[in-house]
C-alpha cells in the first residue's frame, strides 16, 4: 500500500536508482550510505517492452546485486500507481514490482526532480558557467533541459533542506518576438493547435525550427536529425542549420530567463541533458545570454544571475544517489509516491 513516510525515513539498502527518459534508461545501485553507486550501461527504452523487463536484463542479469528498494525518476507526472511516461510507451506500476523484481519499497519521482537534486549533489567541476555573477548560496534555483522533451524544475531552500519543485514547464506556450521570428514561427509544427516549449526546445524541436526556416525561405531541407543540424551548425557549414541553432539557443535563453524570473533564481539557472552539453560553444556565443537578460525592467537583475551547463554525464543518477544516501538533506515528499508492494 502507499506509504506517507517521514522525509528522513530511509530506504533499505541496496537501493536501485533509475533515470527513465523518453529515449534512454539509466540504472545504478547504491549499496550503502557512503559508497559510490554501481553504474550499469545506459539502454534505450525502445529495446524493452517494460521497465521491469529492462531492470531484469540490465541489473539482475548484469550483476549479482539484488536491490531491496528503488528510487525511480520518470519523464512524466506521478499521479497514480500506474505512471505513464510522456514520451515513451512504458507504464511504471510500482505495486507490482515486489512480485516481478523482489523490491520491498519503491519511490517514484519526476525526472526533473532528480535533475534538481543533482544541482546540490554535484561539485563545480561538473558545471560550465554561461555568464552572470556569483550564485547566492541558499537562493532559489531553476533546472531546465531540452532532450526528448523539455524538462523543468525548481529548487528551493527551506528550514535546512533543499526542496525540488517538479512541474510540466516544458508545455508552456512559446511565441515569436522579432520580425524574423514572425516569418519562421508560422511554419513550426503545432501540437493540438499550439506551439509549446517542447515543440521548439527539444531534439525534435530543433528539427522543427530547421524545417520552418526552410519553408520560410523556400529552400530544400537536407537534414532530418538533431545531430546532423547541430554538427553542421557548430562547423558553420550550412546557413539554415546555423540559423536554426541560433534561434534554438535564443528561445532557450528567453525561456530560461522567464523561469528565472518566476523563481527569482539568484542561486542560478542550470541547463542539463545531452543537448545542452553538445551546444556549449553556441550557448557561449552570446545569443543565449542576450535573450536571457533581455527582461526589462529587470535586465540589471538578470545580468547578475548565473547560468550553468551541467556537464556530468549522469547527473540525474547523482541526484538520486544523494537522496537515497541522505534523504534528510532534501525535502522530498513521498506522499502518494511511495509503495511497499
Amino acid at each position: 500500500m502507499t506509504k506517507d513516510a517521514a522525509l528522513d525515513e530511509r530506504l533499505a539498502f541496496p537501493i536501485l536508482i533509475a533515470d527513465i527518459g523518453g529515449t534512454n534508461a539509466r540504472f545504478a545501485v547504491v549499496n550503502d550510505a557512503a559508497s559510490d553507486p554501481v553504474i550499469f550501461p545506459t539502454v534505450q527504452t525502445a529495446n524493452y517492452a517494460t521497465i521491469d523487463e529492462a531492470i531484469r536484463a540490465v541489473v539482475h542479469d548484469g550483476s549479482a546485486l539484488r536491490p531491496k528498494s528503488a528510487v525511480i525518476a520518470v519523464a512524466g507526472p506521478v499521479e497514480s500507481d500506474e505512471i505513464a511516461l510522456t514520451n515513451c510507451p512504458w507504464v511504471v506500476r510500482p505495486r507490482g514490482m515486489g512480485a516481478t523484481l523482489g523490491l520491498e519499497d519503491v519511490v517514484v519521482l519526476n525526472d526533473f526532480e532528480a535533475q534538481a537534486l543533482a544541482v546540490v549533489a554535484l561539485g563545480p567541476e561538473h558545471l560550465e558557467k554561461i555568464g552572470g555573477g556569483a550564485p547566492e548560496p541558499e537562493a532559489p534555483r531553476v533546472v531546465l533541459g531540452p532532450g526528448t522533451g523539455l524538462g523543468v524544475a525548481g529548487l528551493l531552500y527551506f528550514r535546512g533542506r533543499w526542496l525540488p519543485v517538479p512541474g510540466e514547464g516544458g508545455h508552456m506556450d512559446i511565441g515569436p518576438r522579432t520580425p524574423r521570428d514572425f516569418q519562421v514561427f508560422p511554419h513550426i509544427e503545432p501540437l493540438e493547435g499550439r506551439v509549446s516549449g517542447e515543440q521548439m526546445l527539444s531534439g525534435r524541436g530543433l528539427v522543427n525550427i530547421y524545417r520552418a526556416i526552410a519553408i520560410a525561405d523556400g529552400a530544400p531541407a537536407f537534414f532530418t536529425t538533431p545531430a546532423e543540424i547541430t554538427a553542421a551548425a557548430l562547423a558553420k557549414t550550412d546557413r539554415m542549420a546555423c540559423e536554426a541553432l541560433e534561434l534554438f539557443v535564443t528561445c532557450l535563453g528567453r525561456t530560461a530567463g522567464d523561469l528565472a524570473l518566476v523563481f527569482m533564481s539568484q542561486g542560478g539557472v542550470y541547463l542539463t541533458g545531452g543537448i545542452a552539453q553538445r551546444i556549449v560553444p553556441a550557448l557561449k556565443a552570446g545569443g543565449f545570454r542576450a535573450a536571457f537578460e533581455d527582461k526589462a525592467p529587470h535586465s540589471a537583475l538578470m545580468r547578475q544571475m548565473p547560468v550553468y551547463v551541467i556537464v556530468h554525464p549522469l547527473a540525474a543518477l547523482a541526484g538520486l544517489a544523494a537522496f537515497a544516501q541522505a534523504p534528510e538533506r532534501f525535502g522530498v515528499s513521498t506522499q502518494g509516491r511511495r509503495w511497499q508492494p
